[in-house]
């Protein structure tokens, strides 16, 4: 699927940028190197248990720095995983 859907979808719904009810479900964001967000607008709307900022990669991470990914990934899941 191309990035374009994303914004012809986004455009052509009338709901889009409506307020959302708050995503509850446990939440991690990963930012590679040039990713941009806003925190506080992402732990507003999810329950943001892990935010990790790295110093490189980028859009292709899990080609880029595969164990960079996957240390984020088993250090999210294992504390969910022993709960």
């Amino acid at each position: 699927m191309s990035v374009a859907n994303l914004y012809y979808e986004l455009g052509h719904d009338p709901g889009a940028y409506a307020p959302k009810p708050r995503v509850t479900v446990p939440t991690a964001v990963l930012l590679a190197k040039d990713d941009v967000t806003i925190r506080r607008f992402a732990e507003r709307d999810a329950d943001v248990r892990r935010w990790t900022e790295l110093d490189r990669g980028g859009a292709y991470l899990a080609l880029e720095v595969p164990e960079l990914l996957v240390a984020d990934v088993r250090a999210f899941f294992g504390p969910l995983a022993a709960a």
